[in-house]
């Protein structure tokens, strides 16, 4: 493999790793690991007490990417507003459906999980995997918007509650 692909990523920026959600790039640094020279991403997820490595070369086909676009977030809060769109399959199949959107680490994908989940006071209550599902979607959906928005993850929750509001009106 050539380096001839300068990683596009450098340390201080945000990145959104798949299965994690956002982090920082804390540094770039170089590794042996198996008898061979590997340059790594530090990645910091400050809110997970949790550190990963990750090979730059492999970056782009993990699926690391940087933040979503103002406009993309965006339209993922104008699809919070849509109508919940439930499947008529098994929770079981629904949930690994949405599983799947969760770690794939598109913001729309986990928007339409948000959107589909969520509950508002009259409706009947959510089970406990339901609820799971649903917390861990919101958290990797307003962690993203408070990283591309500059905001804290407080002021992007009360955001992201405001829509989920406007629509349950």
């Amino acid at each position: 493999m050539s380096k001839a692909k300068k990683t596009e990523f450098r340390p201080d920026d945000f990145v959104v790793y798949p299965t994690h959600g956002v982090g920082r790039i804390v540094s770039i640094e170089e590794q042996e690991v198996a008898g061979l020279r590997l340059e790594m991403f530090v990645i910091s997820f400050e809110k997970d007490k949790m550190t990963l490595r990750v090979p730059t070369a492999r970056a782009s086909e993990i699926g690391m990417r940087g933040l979503s676009t103002p406009d993309l977030v965006e339209q993922a809060l104008a699809t919070l507003k849509g109508k919940a769109r439930v499947k008529r399959a098994m929770w079981s199949r629904r949930a690994q459906e949405y599983e799947q959107k969760i770690n794939s680490g598109d913001l729309m994908s986990i928007a339409e999980v948000v959107r589909d989940l969520h509950r508002n006071d009259e409706q009947r209550e959510q089970s406990y995997s339901e609820r799971q599902l649903y917390e861990a979607a919101l958290e990797r959906l307003t962690r993203e918007v408070a990283a591309v928005s500059g905001m804290d993850e407080a002021g992007a929750q009360k955001k992201v509650d405001a829509v989920l509001v406007t629509r349950a009106a």
